[in-house]
């Protein structure tokens, strides 16, 4: 349920006189701040409460230039999002679960990305030498980076398969885009704090972040298709990622405000490399380029850049104006945590999340047709208009990019293997002629019912129904998938599927014994929620600190987290009479 924050007042909509905001604000943080757990009292995203309270409220001004706030106008979005991100309180339990799986998913697929060599030579610094005293590692590599290159780094790893997370809404999104930026942004701030002997963000801080950093996506995507007019998703993983590291950094509303509009400033890029002709690998780095530029406004904000609070409505020159036709951009819904309820996995194969049931109804034809794929006349797709829209492809397919975008190429190689891994979509696979003899007979259909239940919100489906008819007249059952694996109506099925595909992907990474002790530890939904982001972070580096990893099972109970010392906190097993055992150093046990 949706905590009540004092709205502020319409004054002239969409811009909303900040004077009034400031009053609004102010007496709904301080309700807000008495009831935050005593573990978040200091650490909840802000590096200092001193730091915080100078900015707080709307009527501050982070320059000393900048125009009084009782003069200015704001654009009532961007009063929305700053009241959500710094006032609103998470309360279910259902999202803060999710939200667990979806950052062990956001690894999975950056472990697998890492490994691609394709993916690879876009890593690291961006200029080779350069170093870092306070930075944030990349999962899957030995890279230690300042946090604005290591957003982008463990973004377009995750992103580089097509194997993340996805949401369905008149704007196609992965709202997993995001969490690189609070990963790297909450690792970079608690090494600051634990080097000044402040304490530290803890896990559960990058959960709360997670949420409303994906909300804002998918809330903004509901009803807003900025694909219908050939612009890209990025500015939605752009502002979130604003909004939510600027509060991270410690900034207030007026800051968040401000590093939100700065990223709707930077307008969006085309959609052209998503779509035949022009498919590439731009798709694997866009969304990591995105985020990375989102911790880049919130860096520059908190160092005093203000904010222009009219960018979306200014007329003419104005976001609304410029990129959007003249439209206002529409929230369907409040602000809460519905969009990581709903968010849809893709926890058995990579693929563009339309085509996701559409593969798995292939896999039940494969024993079918496999043995008759020269008998076959013709293969009856039905699906959404969304899907017709994104990934009906017919002719040449330009790389693994390309494939992994072409409802026929998948569908295809589902009923010719029974089986989809990021493999199928290399060059020695594509290569079999039977799959480019079977992509021509794929018949590709909207099915209305399917479209309409597409945007139901009662529904939410992204059904896909597939027949195979033989040259002898003869046909297959048709078979009908309404809900992927991934979807919140199969999370009793999703939800392992997950964890599989997550040790799965540390396999790929780390030798068996070391695989098993990470996912024990991040497994365990109280030692998840205690791990400071330094050491779960730490947990996934290809050269691990051995403070870190602690013998398995050395004594009898379990690993509780304690601090052992002022470097940071760490795993460490303890006895059953509450005695502790320091596996640190060759340091002996108490």
């Amino acid at each position: 349920m949706r905590a009540r924050i004092d709205r502020p007042r319409v004054v002239d909509s969409p811009r909303v006189a900040l004077s009034t905001v400031a009053r609004d604000a102010t007496r709904a943080e301080t309700t807000m701040a008495s009831n935050l757990p005593p573990a978040a009292e200091e650490s909840s995203f802000a590096p200092s409460t001193r730091a915080r309270s100078a900015n707080d409220g709307l009527g501050s001004t982070t320059s000393a230039n900048a125009t009084p706030a009782h003069e200015l106008g704001a654009d009532q979005l961007l009063i929305d999002v700053a009241n959500y991100v710094i006032g609103y309180e998470i309360k279910s339990r259902d999202a803060v679960k999710t939200c667990r799986f979806a950052i062990l998913d956001f690894v999975a697929c950056a472990l697998r990305g890492a490994r691609d060599p394709s993916c690879a030579k876009l890593l690291g610094p961006c200029v080779p030498g350069i170093e870092c005293k306070f930075g944030a590692h990349v999962p899957g590599t030995e890279y230690y980076l300042d946090p604005v290159t290591a957003t982008f780094n463990a973004s377009t790893c995750a992103r580089w398969c097509d194997y993340n997370d996805s949401f369905y809404s008149a704007e196609w999104v992965h709202p997993s885009d995001v969490i690189g930026a609070i990963l790297s942004v909450s690792e970079y701030v608690s090494r600051l704090r634990n080097d000044r002997g402040l304490s530290v963000l803890s896990m559960r801080d990058v959960i709360v972040a997670t949420i409303k950093a994906y909300e804002i996506v998918g809330v903004l995507a509901l009803d807003n298709s900025f694909n219908q007019i050939g612009v890209d998703h990025g500015v939605l993983t752009r502002a979130a990622v604003a909004a939510v590291t600027t509060s991270m950094l410690g900034g207030g509303r007026l800051e968040v405000m401000y590093a939100t509009s700065q990223a709707f400033i930077d307008g969006s890029g085309l959609r052209c490399f998503r779509h035949y002709p022009c498919v590439g690998t731009r798709k694997g780095w866009a969304a990591g380029d995105a985020a990375a530029r989102g911790v880049s406004l919130a860096l520059m904000t908190m160092r005093g850049e203000t904010g222009y609070l009219g960018a979306l409505s200014a007329p003419v020159w104005g976001f609304n104006d410029v990129f959007y036709r003249r439209q206002e951009i529409v929230l369907k819904r409040d602000f809460g945590e519905f969009v990581m309820e709903n968010v849809v996995f893709k926890p058995s194969f990579p693929s563009e999340i339309h085509a996701q049931t559409a593969i798995e109804a292939a896999f039940r034809l494969h024993p079918q047709v496999v043995h008759r794929v020269d008998e076959v006349h013709s293969v009856a797709v039905h699906t959404t208009r969304s899907a017709v829209r994104s990934i009906d492809k017919t002719g040449p397919l330009n790389g693994p990019a390309d494939r992994d975008h072409c409802l026929q190429y998948t569908v295809a190689i589902a009923l010719l293997y029974g089986n989809m891994t990021s493999d199928h979509y290399e060059d020695s696979v594509a290569s079999d002629p039977r799959v480019d003899e079977l992509r021509r007979k794929i018949l590709i259909a909207e099915n209305p019912q399917y479209s309409a239940d597409y945007v139901d919100p009662d529904r939410r489906s992204c059904s896909n129904s597939i027949q195979v008819h033989f040259k002898d007249r003869t046909s297959t059952n048709k078979f009908e998938i309404e809900y992927p694996v991934g979807h919140r109506r199969r999370r009793m099925e999703g939800f392992p599927a997950l964890e599989k595909k997550f040790i799965s992907s540390l396999h790929t990474t780390f030798p068996p014994e070391r695989a098993g002790f990470i996912f024990e530890r991040v497994t365990d939904a109280q030692i998840f929620d205690a791990l400071t982001p330094m050491d779960f972070m730490e947990l996934f580096n290809a050269t691990p600190h051995p403070v870190l990893l602690p013998p398995m099972r050395a004594a009898p109970g379990v690993f509780d987290y304690t601090p052992i010392d002022n470097r940071a906190s760490t795993l460490v097993p303890r006895l059953a009479n509450g005695a502790s055992v320091h596996a640190v150093d060759g340091a002996e046990g108490a």
